[in-house]
């Protein structure tokens, strides 16, 4: 589903990303873990061609990313609140994430209904612009709308930080039986261990941009992790 192919990543003389090959299957639950500067966010950035490698190339579903639109149709990614549009109110992002994707608007609420008990009242219907909520309720909008389409490839950088314990328990759910009715690609990037290992079925540990370990997801994984961060 997801190739990496010798990519590299460079700002000025710094080696940021180095992963020689790299395949993520169609229907894997995949996370991302690393400390600060492990170049997680840079390769979520490679992926969607928000940046370009220094060499190396990424595809997906055999469609190459680099100077090509054509996996878009079947991506879903949210990273930061750089990928809404803070003039609008949440109801008023969706209805337009809608729109350009072809979702009329019955379709689309009944599509936001899955997201009720995530929202917890917060979100739709209070006519407050996306750049005036705190930082949980954008990312609660980000992640919505990255799922509104119902991608086949869906890749969120770091989506349990700054949302409070309720809703990250909530997210894990949803996401599970996102993917559970879908079989679609997650793609997720934490610091939270205990929250990634819950949720992927398969984790690569990224340090200095290299990929460390890579983990089928077990009884263990947790223990092994914490084990490799303590070290």
């Amino acid at each position: 589903m997801i190739k990496i192919d010798n990519l590299t990543k460079k700002f000025n003389s710094h080696l940021a990303v180095n992963i020689p090959a790299l395949e993520i299957k169609r229907s894997e639950s995949f996370g991302l873990v690393g400390n600060n500067g492990a170049g997680k966010t840079t390769l979520f950035r490679m992926l969607l061609d928000l940046i370009r490698p220094s060499s190396g190339s990424v595809s997906i579903n055999d469609e190459a990313v680099k100077g090509n639109v054509a996996w878009k149709k079947f991506t879903g990614s949210y990273l930061d609140e750089g990928f809404l549009i803070g003039f609008l109110t949440p109801d008023e992002y969706f209805s337009f994430v809608s729109g350009i994707n072809g979702i009329n608007k019955a379709e689309c609420q009944e599509r936001l209904d899955f997201f009720t008990d995530f929202f917890n009242g917060e979100i739709l219907g209070n006519k407050k612009y996306i750049r005036d909520l705190s930082k949980g309720n954008q990312k609660k909008v980000g992640i919505a709308a990255a799922m509104l389409t119902q991608p086949e490839v869906l890749v969120l950088d770091e989506p349990f930080a700054n949302l409070d314990p309720s809703t990250q328990i909530r997210l894990k759910g949803i996401l599970k039986e996102y993917q559970s009715i879908n079989q679609n690609t997650l793609l997720v990037s934490s610091h939270d261990l205990n929250h990634v290992t819950e949720v992927c079925e398969r984790i690569v540990v990224l340090e200095k941009g290299e990929v460390i370990k890579d983990i089928t997801t077990g009884d263990n994984t947790l223990n092994e992790l914490e084990a490799y961060f303590t070290h």
